[in-house]
């Protein structure tokens, strides 16, 4: 699938509102908005291997971004050896109890025959099992906690350069996925969209609750940095001397610098992910996975596994969401467990997909940026706008003061308009799957 002059146009149009933005504004706010808008078309990359490729309906994407943010910290940040010293060893412990409760209780529940007597040894496996795992992971958690709650409380990583997070986030997405996939892809499509937003909502708040883990809401700083500090940069007379040469404030011109950084490995990843994703789609697999989407019946009836299908792009879609989830945790340096919402971090990317294009992945990522260009742009220009119009009117109006403090709804007003437009015109999105 090439692109076509006009969707090559319609790139160039939102890169070019990005652009403007630099030369009215600022060239850091114009970079800030492309960083995120690269992260955000990966995850509308992900969101489109589910829905545009398998009809998979996900709305627990905020989950998935959030374990991939998890990863960031397990990794990278480094170890916490005070809390190691006085409870890490028993939290693993108290891990391995679980794991080994659970693998008993299917061994139990596959290996003795239905009847009462299955029931009672499973009941019993679980019971013990759970006052097993509570009285060696309570204890240790405290003692964990206890340790400067203040800067930690918490176990920390594993010291590793932080980009190897990246694709650890992907995996813990991945892992959570096919637990998820096995318990829910056999769901009608509403049933799925409930469950999978449920099990989002409970990945985040283990995030906020388990501050062994994630420091919960205290939130985990200082993720290092693939890319210079810009502090560093200010220090290096080279790189100062350069930009004073060239006419920079070597200020601005270190921030600009870090951030042209990030935008170089982001690009990176995100190409990388649309010609494997393009790759995908137009080999034999992706004619399948299209023909499961459009009549699973018939599908199941040529000998095509539906749901292994289904499960594998379920993993495959939310490994890329995290994926990007821990790239995000890297670009603002801190996990925040507070501010994953559904609102932006999943009714937003549906919205890119849609309004890109569901099935088309160059749809996906124009959706990806424009949608991110206009969610942190609308909000200022509306505020502005409204500002203008009522100048004239007296302070102190009701009607004033209500139109200024309505500027802050200008945001979820343009996102449920571009959508209806966008549906009424061109329901396939503004680059449609051919």
């Amino acid at each position: 699938m090439s692109l076509t002059p006009r969707d090559m146009l319609l790139f160039l149009a939102v890169f070019g509102l990005i652009a403007l933005t630099g030369f009215t504004q600022s060239w850091n706010v114009a970079l800030g908005i492309l960083n995120m808008g690269l992260i955000s078309a990966i995850m509308a990359l992900g969101v489109n291997m589910q829905w545009g490729y398998a009809g998979l309906f996900n709305v627990g994407v905020m989950g998935f971004v959030a374990l991939g943010g998890l990863g960031a910290i397990l990794v990278s940040m480094p170890p916490v050896n005070e809390a190691w010293a006085v409870g890490g060893g028993r939290v693993l412990l108290a891990l391995l109890a679980g794991a080994a409760t659970i693998a008993a209780a299917i061994f139990a529940w596959n290996r003795l025959p239905r009847g009462i007597t299955r029931a009672v040894v499973l009941l019993a496996i679980l019971v013990v099992g759970f006052f097993v795992f509570r009285g060696l992971f309570d204890p240790a958690v405290a003692r964990i906690e206890d340790i400067n709650p203040a800067t930690t409380g918490y176990l920390g990583g594993l010291g590793l350069p932080v980009l190897m997070s990246w694709p650890v986030g992907a995996l813990l997405a991945a892992g959570a996925a096919w637990i998820v996939g096995k318990t829910a892809l056999g769901l009608r499509s509403d049933y799925l969209a409930i469950a999978t937003l449920g099990i989002a909502e409970i990945i985040i708040a283990i995030l906020k609750n388990e501050d062994w883990m994630s420091r919960g809401v205290k939130n985990v700083i200082g993720v290092p940095r693939p890319v210079p500090y810009e502090i560093d940069l200010q220090n290096d007379p080279g790189f100062v001397e350069r930009m004073v040469g060239w006419g920079f404030d070597p200020v601005t011109a270190s921030a600009i610098t870090v951030k042209l950084a990030y935008s170089g490995l982001f690009a990176a990843v995100l190409l990388a992910l649309l010609w494997l994703s393009q790759s995908a789609l137009n080999s034999p697999w992706g004619r399948m996975m299209r023909a499961i989407r459009d009549n699973e019946v018939s599908a199941e009836a040529m000998g095509k596994d539906v749901k292994g299908r289904h499960l594998q792009i379920f993993i495959l879609g939310s490994a890329v969401c995290g994926l990007a989830g821990a790239m995000m945790t890297t670009l603002d340096g801190q996990l925040t467990p507070g501010t994953y919402q559904p609102l932006r971090f999943t009714f937003l990317i549906w919205v890119m997909v849609i309004v890109g294009g569901s099935g088309n992945n160059f749809g996906a990522v124009l959706g990806g940026f424009l949608i991110w260009y206009l969610w942190i742009m609308v909000e200022p220009l509306g505020l502005s706008i409204i500002g203008f119009i009522t100048a004239g009117m007296a302070d102190g109006s009701w009607l004033k003061a209500h139109l200024l403090e309505s500027a802050a709804h200008m945001r979820l007003f343009t996102m449920g308009l571009i959508l209806l437009l966008v549906l009424r015109f061109s329901p396939r999105g503004l680059i449609p799957e051919r």
